[in-house]
């Protein structure tokens, strides 16, 4: 096996408090963007509405349509430019659906298509729409918050039989702040949630664990040969000879999402933006997050077992001695 690090001795869990500090502050930048946004701003999977990829002949005037389709009294749209994917001079076109009568829900294409009739007529085609109602955009919501549970239920159970509870507590508790840290950056930088991004969180959720059970492995492997050695030294020791691993997987797998992020697309983008603070973050909690619980836990639960007092062994005085029996 290649190594990049050979003979790596870093105390990681002698800085488990600085790491502690540091997710608690992106944890918290995230909620209060959350906050002052008044929410995520979600797709038109989860919100409703109908979304349109329209391309015209020649590079579009994006404030012209605009314009175009607020006169339409379409105003309350969203447009997008699109490049790359065989969408050049393309933009996508956005409507909130704001009723849940389903023959509504086409009206969308039609009304956009007057609108740019009037300027851009035979110049520009609807590629594609899509149209959700408002209803079934709160049960893809719901159904996605229960798939993103029901995955780390099932990870707290594969941990629990796998290595002790404790480990597969921590393992669910590290992949929660991985998902929360996401969700924040795309609260702070107002990007959209939908089906998409949901599959990035759960591709997340299965990579972050991975990490979490190669670093754990080997922590029980050295447990087994030393069993004399204290927990802090044998997680210090685990995570630093799988350094090398973590390095070039999280290294290769980095690369490999920043092209997509990069030349992907814009119907990728959000996909590729998710998986790409959720691999940082996974890597980072992997090592400052899982590890640390486990200590911590352990380290309580030892506080908390009152220690039994050993027997006392009977004093001898040094100056009395055996009396002899006289025959």
């Amino acid at each position: 096996m290649i190594e990049l690090l050979p003979n790596v001795n870093v105390d990681w869990l002698g800085k488990r408090k600085l790491f502690l500090i540091i997710s608690t502050v992106l944890v918290g930048v995230g909620l209060i963007a959350l906050i002052l946004n008044g929410g995520f701003r979600y797709g038109v999977d989860f919100q409703g509405g109908t979304v349109l990829y329209v391309q015209f002949q020649s590079a579009p005037d994006v404030e012209r349509i605009r314009n175009v389709l607020s006169e339409g009294g379409l105003g309350r749209s969203q447009i997008q430019p699109m490049a790359g994917g065989g969408l050049d001079n393309a933009v996508l076109i956005q409507l909130e659906q704001t009723s849940d009568d389903v023959s509504d829900l086409g009206r969308g294409r039609e009304l956009v298509s007057q609108a740019l009739n009037k300027d851009f007529q035979g110049k520009f085609d609807i590629v594609s729409s899509e149209s959700v109602g408002p209803k079934a955009g709160e049960d893809l919501r719901r159904q996605a918050v229960f798939a993103t549970l029901y995955a780390l239920g099932g990870i707290l159970i594969y941990m629990a039989f796998r290595f002790e509870w404790i480990y597969g507590a921590a393992a669910v508790f590290a992949v929660f702040h991985d998902v929360l840290i996401t969700l924040g950056m795309f609260s702070i930088t107002q990007r959209e949630i939908d089906l998409t991004v949901i599959a990035a969180l759960l591709t997340l959720v299965g990579y972050q664990v991975n990490d979490t059970i190669v670093v754990f492995d080997r922590v029980r492997e050295n447990r087994k040969v030393n069993r004399r050695e204290d927990l802090e030294t044998a997680l210090n020791k685990g995570i630093n000879e799988t350094m090398s691993r973590t390095i070039i997987t999280a290294g290769l797998t980095f690369l490999a999402v920043l092209a997509l992020f990069l030349f992907g697309g814009s119907t990728l983008n959000s996909f590729a933006f998710a998986l790409l603070i959720g691999q940082v973050v996974g890597t980072y909690s992997s090592i400052a997050i899982a590890a640390p619980l486990v200590l911590i836990y352990t380290n309580l639960r030892g506080q908390a077992v009152p220690k039994v007092a050993a027997p006392a062994r009977p004093v001898v005085s040094k100056t009395a001695r055996p009396k002899r029996v006289s025959s």
